[in-house]
């Protein structure tokens, strides 16, 4: 690990704790954490003119540990699995029509707009949380860069305006409004949602990993029906 891949690393997670704290202090959807850390970040590295490619080695290290912080969002899955347990086939359906949805509505418009094949694919992982959108759009011979660019823009967008959404239809049920955000915008809607309350998260928790699954599975089967 060179100086600047140890220097990038150490800023990357001051920054975002520096954000976290922020975010405490005044909390809005416009103040999420990875918003403003990303903005920082991007504004320090075009001040001192560091590139993206410098930056690769970090980004690789940070994308790794995607995997174990997404596990441990398993907590608050296992603190209300008795809610869970008892709506399961609620929250199995719930799921698996917003998956689909999300995918055809992705793909659709991607069409419509006449879009490349290659944005085709990527937007079609976009509801699912990095570490698995990467891995599945591979399988589809799409760019990973670019679904992960999706990914948290899809994740920021619901996160943003997810919970206006939610309200204005009048969807008030913690397990619905949970299930809703981890649904569509995976991790970063589930952060949101745990701020709302502890069972929003658990069943966010729950969406985001068996959207995951689940689109894992179905969309390099179904995909080539689309295009």
């Amino acid at each position: 690990m060179n100086i600047l891949t140890l220097f990038s690393l150490c800023l990357t997670v001051a920054v975002y704790i520096a954000a976290r704290k922020f975010a405490e202090k005044f909390p809005s959807p416009f103040t999420i954490p990875l918003v403003t850390a990303s903005a920082f970040i991007i504004i320090f590295f075009l001040l001192f003119d560091i590139s993206y490619e410098e930056y690769g080695t970090t980004k690789s290290i940070i994308t790794y540990m995607l995997g174990p912080a997404t596990v441990a969002l398993a907590v608050p899955m296992y603190m209300h699995r008795e809610i869970i347990k008892e709506k399961f086939w609620n929250v199995l359906c719930g799921i698996l029509i917003g998956t689909c949805t999300t995918i055809f509505a992705a793909v659709s418009l991607s069409k419509v707009l006449h879009l490349s094949e290659t944005i085709q694919t990527a937007s079609a992982v976009k509801a699912i949380t990095t570490p698995v959108a990467i891995d599945t759009v591979k399988i589809l011979n799409g760019d990973p860069t670019l679904a992960a660019t999706f990914v948290v823009a899809s994740g920021i967008t619901g996160a943003i305006t997810g919970s206006a959404i939610l309200n204005f239809f009048r969807i008030h049920d913690p397990l619905a409004r949970g299930l809703g955000m981890g649904t569509v915008s995976h991790g970063i809607g589930t952060s949101q949602a745990l701020n709302e309350g502890s069972l929003h998260g658990a069943a966010a928790s729950v969406a985001m990993s068996v959207a995951a699954i689940m689109t894992s599975i179905l969309l390099p089967l179904v995909y080539r029906l689309f295009v």
